[in-house]
């Protein structure tokens, strides 16, 4: 995990987190991190409910989840 990001660095991935578009699989081409990194890096970031409002919107999100999206628009 990249412990030695920048306050801005940390800002823009969590922004990115938190756009319903923007799917982990963008957000690892973008900013290198995998959604597990995300996760961990908005669990530091966020405030304890914050991020429970964060984790609760994107779980199970199709557009947080690239291949998800990929099979609604298919089926």
């Amino acid at each position: 995990m990249k412990t030695n990001l920048s306050s801005e660095q940390a800002s823009f991935v969590v922004r990115l987190a938190w756009e319903d578009r923007t799917s982990f699989e963008e957000i690892r081409e973008r900013t290198g991190f995998v959604e597990s990194q995300v996760i961990d890096l908005m669990r530091r970031e966020l405030k304890p409910s914050s991020f429970r409002c964060w984790r609760k919107r994107v779980s199970g999100r199709v557009t947080k989840h690239r291949k998800l999206l990929e099979l609604r628009l298919k089926g």
